[in-house]
């Protein structure tokens, strides 16, 4: 496994510790680094700069999934998915390093790991609207809806 998947799944399982406990940031992340020693520096480097910029821009965030989830409220899906869609898209935002494609891949990968085969197909639906809504117009957040699930 490569140091950035390494790093994508370390900054998911911070995320889900942040979503359930609400740890304060430097807590959170000195807590889950006393856990696992082992990673190396470029792991906790890009994961620290994955977690802290998607908890800073939180709100955007989950606004982009929102738009393009009308039938599915975020606080309902499982944590892992929208963590996953949350990291996706800070990356999309704010890493124009990672081409959006990679970073869709990552997400999937990563939930064939820690999540269902649906949660995989739904992921890709949510990133790939809003991959497009970026690529269509960088500056709008009031895109047209479109349903992907239905809960």
């Amino acid at each position: 496994m490569g140091a950035r998947r390494k790093a994508r799944e370390c900054a998911l399982q911070m995320l889900f510790q942040y979503d359930v406990a609400q740890l304060p940031v430097d807590q959170l992340l000195q807590s889950y680094w006393s856990e696992l020693s082992d990673a190396g520096e470029d792991v906790r480097e890009f994961a620290d700069r994955l977690v802290l910029g998607t908890i800073e821009h939180m709100a955007e965030i989950d606004e982009r999934i929102r738009v393009r989830t009308e039938h599915w409220r975020i606080s309902r899906m499982a944590i892992v998915d929208r963590n996953l869609l949350r990291l996706a898209v800070y990356e999309f935002l704010f890493h124009s390093d990672t081409p959006k494609t990679v970073a869709i891949n990552e997400a999937l990968e990563i939930a064939r790991r820690f999540s269902t085969h649906e949660a995989t197909q739904f992921i890709n639906g949510v990133l790939d609207a809003i991959k497009r809504d970026i690529e269509g117009d960088p500056q709008s957040n009031n895109s047209q809806a479109t349903t992907v699930g239905g809960r």
